[in-house]
């Protein structure tokens, strides 16, 4: 018998979508569930399996064309002798199961922040057929703020898994199927009403017609502005989005795409616009994307995988940290001061109180604290430290939230803020420290926890770095580098006379964003810093 392939609908609000590849030809063998063909939507792209075992028959809708949902796209000729009225009841059956002796449950892409609208699965720890419980971690995500971990809403199995690792999903889409417990599912009854109802939409006719003309003018308005160059393809989202603002195909055409296969994507273009609204070209934006390809092939050998090289793609969070490091060096004018403190007064109060702070608190007493304290303080003292810049407009902030670098094995790096940490004593900070260190290493912080810093504080010295020049945290105008505390002979005037004491002593260095912060007021925050540390009133702890 023959079944027909139709465009599926992808969402509520999806009428139409584009075949954008086809894996199989007219002619070939497919099996049920075999991914036979690509489509993309303007809320997702997805694959799509053979309903049934059989050779493709015929294919209606080729790469690149836009349908309405509901459309033939393809016939396949199965091996059985099913009647002709079976193969229609098979069109109007809906996907729908009840599950005898269990439940099947969607788990869906979370939302981790107001503006995040999707994320990146990065890892799968479970598989089809693994048993879950409730609450056991099965996948890990990564959006533009916070990684984390995604644990299953209930207790089951894993019965479908429906997007790959690396793929960015839309939150609220499901992207698992849990069976809550053992049982088989099988099709929900459908009463000849509701087979009625599916056959004829309850729609009066001019509403209908309302809707079939939006729909055509939409496929029509895409269809007109695909790329006649050949084998580009634009997904309706992108083409949807240049439309609305205005760029034209030859510019379109113009942009350097950083999807799979070179595809512009939704990023690329809102590059684009950025760049063109600030006074670029087409063209001097496509060389500013060409250059450092082009620099790297004449400048730099290629490498290829063998027996003395191994190639390892870089995971998201190291692409982002890539990203956001290069955006800083071109946006702030780094410019970096350091400043040697000695440690004698804070590092005798830690080596005395250590136990007795351990056994109250249950936390480790460390010179971080000590560090976060002064550099409030500093903030405090110079507001300008704690601003940003937005436009010609210094932005300047009447509260401190204080981020904190963490290194995330096995080699990445996360800033957390201490929300309002003007407020917290030297206690306070120092529980907040170790909670931020232990979130980000769990992947348990939240998208509210890396937003809004203020002024960052990133300690290399824990590695043993004496001193560094690290890189401003956007949006923010200073960042302070914290060094290794080590013992050296450093000389010393005791009533006059000098001399050579042997005494704990640390390197900060400021890397400030000259566009804002001069070398006077970087300099008088790092003595402000520096005082605090050296006189520090240890009855307040």
């Amino acid at each position: 018998m023959k079944v027909e392939i139709v465009m599926p609908k992808m969402g509520e609000s999806i009428n139409e979508g584009t075949l954008i590849k086809w894996h199989k030809k007219k002619g070939d063998k497919v099996k049920k569930d075999e991914i036979i063909y690509e489509i993309s939507t303007d809320k997702v792209d997805t694959e799509i399996p053979s309903p049934e075992d059989g050779v493709l028959f015929d294919i209606k809708v080729f790469e690149q064309e836009t349908v309405e949902v509901g459309t033939v796209v393809a016939v396949i000729e199965t091996n059985g002798d099913t009647p002709a009225e079976q193969v229609e009841e098979k069109k109007i059956e809906t996907p729908s199961t009840t599950q005898v002796g269990g439940e099947i449950v969607d788990v869906p892409m979370p939302k981790m922040g107001e503006s995040v609208m999707e994320g990146t699965i990065i890892k799968w720890h479970k598989e089809v057929g693994d048993a879950v419980k409730r609450d056991e971690i099965i996948f890990e995500i990564s959006t533009d703020k916070v990684d984390t971990e995604v644990p299953s809403p209930v207790e089951g199995t894993i019965s479908e898994i429906l997007f790959k690792e690396n793929d960015t999903v839309q939150v609220g889409v499901a992207v698992a199927k849990i069976l809550t417990s053992t049982g088989i599912a099988k099709p929900k009854a459908v009463t000849s009403e509701q087979e009625q109802e599916r056959k004829t939409p309850s729609l009066d006719k001019e509403k209908s017609k309302g809707i079939q003309t939006q729909i055509a003018y939409n496929q029509q308005s895409i269809t007109n502005f695909k790329s006649p160059t050949p084998g580009r393809f634009y997904s309706p989202l992108v083409l949807n989005i240049a439309r609305t603002e205005g760029i034209s195909m030859s510019e379109l055409e113009m942009i350097q795409g950083t999807g799979i296969g070179g595809r512009v994507s939704k990023n690329d273009v809102i590059n684009f616009l950025q760049n063109k609204r600030s006074g670029k070209t087409a063209v001097e934006f496509k060389v500013d994307q060409i250059k450092p390809s082009v620099e790297q092939k004449f400048e730099q050998p290629a490498f290829a995988q063998g027996e003395r090289i191994k190639l390892i793609p870089m995971d998201n969070i190291r692409q982002r940290i890539m990203y956001h490091m290069v955006n800083s060096r071109d946006t702030s004018v780094h410019v970096t001061a350091m400043i040697e403190v000695d440690m004698s007064r804070i590092h005798n109060f830690i080596e005395k109180h250590r136990d007795e702070f351990l056994q109250k608190e249950g936390l480790k007493l460390t010179y971080m604290a000590f560090i976060t304290y002064a550099a409030i303080e500093g903030l405090k003292e110079f507001p300008l430290m704690n601003a940003s810049i937005d436009g010609n407009n210094i932005v300047v902030k009447n509260y401190i939230n204080l981020g904190i670098a963490v290194a995330v094995e096995p080699n990445g790096l996360i800033v957390p803020n201490i929300k309002n940490a003007d407020e917290k004593n030297i206690r306070g900070l120092a529980k907040a420290i170790a909670d931020l260190g232990n979130r980000s290493r769990s992947k348990k912080l939240v998208p509210d926890d890396i937003m809004d810093g203020t002024f960052s504080i990133t300690n290399y010295g824990v590695f043993g770095s004496l001193f560094g020049t690290p890189i401003i945290n956007q949006p923010e105008v200073g960042i302070l580098g914290v060094g290794a505390v080590t013992k050296k002979p450093v000389v010393v005037e005791i009533e006059g006379m000098e001399h050579i004491a042997i005494k704990p002593m640390m390197y900060l260095s400021l890397s400030h964003d000259h566009r804002l912060v001069d070398g006077m007021l970087g300099g008088k925050f790092l003595k402000s810093v520096k005082d605090t540390l050296e006189n520090f009133d240890t009855n307040i702890v």
